[in-house]
């Protein structure tokens, strides 16, 4: 059975590539391969490890996976941001109306579904609770493993990004996923539980890489907002040399050698600029005033590492090219030639 996705002139023109799904996002889905009876072989390292390691805390999330269908779409609920801190924050000021359609379009068993159903009425010690669980969670399968994940993520947009510049948006969904994806213009035919046609409407397409998927694609959008952007997310870990290199030694040797060379602080800021940041938020993630992140952000810049550009009375510091290596560490010339 196949996702049929139809394409316009106007939604080649607007497809574009996003570095994350968000730590949110991530987390769900790592919870939903930990439940699962068999491990795919790029996982099983990860699923021997924290197997059994989740917390009392984290059950009112476990409560929130489905007995069957479709999961919860943490990615319209708390963002994609990929710091574990503000996907929180914007799933505790996620509006009503859209937790209740959320948790609505999903299927509960009966143990759990007044639970699910308080989160839904807007009950905000149950959210808090849903909040808390998330991040309890994140801590166990996800934390760990983040910065090694992300220089995954940010190698695999490297290669959609020269991809594109090669050979075109049509040559990038050609190749995105080979095994489960073609592209038989003007349509993107993606293998799927179920047959589905969808019509893009000018909107365009935003190919998402995660991490925490195996073989299996999703198109996420809100069927209440004509004009939200749909993504499908793209799994980038597929085989085991790409698995072994995410949890071997807990993706912990390459942020330790970054820390000696830039500093702990500079290291953090460059994996955060790496999503495209303002001084501002640059410095609230790194947890100093604005003139201190600025102060890094210079550094970096004349380090070669960032590029800073001016938009009206802000600026937007993004990774260079040498910045996106560093980050990616050795493993970024082994980056097979697609995921």
């Amino acid at each position: 059975m196949v996702l049929r996705i139809h394409f316009t002139a106007d939604d080649l023109a607007r497809t574009r590539v996003a570095p994350t799904i968000g730590a949110a996002a991530e987390t769900y889905y790592s919870l939903e391969m930990l439940n699962r009876r068999s491990c795919a072989v790029p996982f099983q390292r990860w699923h021997a490890t924290v197997a059994g390691q989740l917390t009392e805390d984290a059950k009112p999330l476990t409560a929130l996976l489905p007995a069957r269908g479709p999961g919860l779409d943490l990615l319209a609920l708390a963002g994609d941001s990929p710091d574990i801190d503000h996907a929180v924050d914007e799933l505790l000021r996620a509006p009503r109306t859209r937790v209740r359609r959320e948790l609505e379009a999903v299927a509960f068993d009966s143990v759990h579904s007044s639970w699910a159903r308080s989160v839904a009425d807007g009950d905000a010690g149950a959210r808090r609770q849903l909040a808390a669980a998330l991040v309890a969670c994140h801590r166990v399968t996800v934390e760990p493993y983040w910065s090694a994940s992300r220089s995954r993520l940010e190698a695999v947009r490297a290669h959609y990004a020269r991809t594109f510049l090669e050979e075109g948006v049509e040559g990038l969904l050609a190749s995105a996923c080979p095994l489960m994806v073609r592209w038989r213009p003007p349509v993107l035919e993606v293998r799927h539980s179920r047959p589905v046609e969808v019509h893009l409407g000018g909107r365009g397409l935003i190919l998402v890489p995660t991490v925490f998927s195996w073989r299996e694609l999703s198109l996420l959008y809100d069927p209440y907002d004509d004009e939200s952007v749909p993504r499908l997310t793209v799994p980038t870990v597929t085989d085991p040399e790409s698995g072994s290199a995410l949890w071997h030694g807990h993706g912990t040797a390459a942020d330790e050698a970054l820390g000696v060379l830039l500093g702990r602080t500079r290291a953090a800021a460059l994996h955060i600029v790496a999503d495209g940041c303002g001084t501002t938020e640059l410095a609230g993630r790194l947890g100093v005033t604005p003139a201190a992140a600025s102060q890094h952000a210079k550094a970096l810049r004349g380090a070669g590492l960032i590029t800073t550009s001016r938009r009206g009375g802000s600026v937007l510091h993004v990774t260079s090219a040498l910045g996106r290596e560093l980050l990616a560490g050795p493993e970024s010339a082994t980056v097979p030639a697609g995921p």
